[in-house]
């Protein structure tokens, strides 16, 4: 994480990892694992979010090699290939839309029996003739050397381990918020994500924003979080210079 602190007429820049921040008089204190602390009188917390990744064998060896997180950026890297996509909510289907546009066949593998995306999203995606899902299943394997050469998953009502060949593996079964540091200081939702105003990205504490994939918001893409943060810089900027 980035802690800034302006010295003078000159800005300074320092790589450090939050611990917390505490609101003391009129002010916050952000204290770094390496115990320095800094006060200020606004924060922006812009900590992003960690992939929960693939829990199965060789998945991490052959992570970037066939295996990835995120079909807007590596999608078009499969075009006229067979892919899988692992996840059954919203994510995971709006995925699979995205690379119905140029794969050759789409397979979506979800862990239980129902669905968790809209109900809409789903008919909409399952329409498309390229399009197949499999229920109440577990990944038990990525297979390949070099890259992914396919999977091996395992049918819960029958116990049956099937593999399928494919060359593409797209993982969309959630993200984890950076947010264990704030937690104490803003409110967080149920997903522990930062609770925000999308307006001007401020908090439901007076005097700290946020931005991006560690806040509430419906959609997470890299773009859109460096938006998110412009939009809070202009709002603290104001909030600065109207005192």
């Amino acid at each position: 994480m980035h802690v800034t602190e302006n010295v003078g007429e000159s800005l300074e820049v320092k790589e450090a990892k939050v611990k917390e921040i505490i609101k003391t008089e009129g002010l916050f204190e952000v204290e770094t694992d390496a115990n320095e602390k800094f006060l200020t009188k606004t924060v922006l917390i812009a900590a992003g979010s960690g992939r929960r990744k693939l829990e199965a064998k060789n998945a991490d060896a052959l992570e970037h090699k066939g295996l990835t997180y995120c079909a807007s950026c590596d999608g078009p890297l499969f075009a006229d290939q067979d892919v899988v996509v692992i996840g059954g909510g919203n994510a995971g289907f709006e995925s699979a839309a995205q690379l119905l546009a140029y794969c050759k066949s789409v397979t979506l593998l979800h862990r239980s029996n129902e669905f968790k995306a809209d109900a809409i999203t789903v008919e909409r995606v399952l329409k498309n003739p390229k399009m197949k899902a499999i229920k109440n299943v577990d990944i038990l394997e990525v297979k390949g050397e070099k890259f992914v050469e396919g999977l091996v998953y395992k049918d819960k009502d029958t116990g049956e381990e099937r593999e399928l060949k494919v060359s593409g593996i797209f993982v969309e079964i959630g993200q984890i918020p950076n947010t264990d540091f704030a937690k104490k200081i803003v409110p967080l939702d149920e997903l522990g994500r930062i609770k925000i105003n999308p307006l001007n990205q401020k908090t439901e504490i007076p005097g700290i924003w946020a931005a991006g994939d560690c806040t509430n918001v419906l959609y997470h893409q890299n773009n859109i979080a460096a938006g998110d943060a412009v939009r809070a810089l202009e709002d603290i900027y104001l909030a600065i210079h109207t005192k």
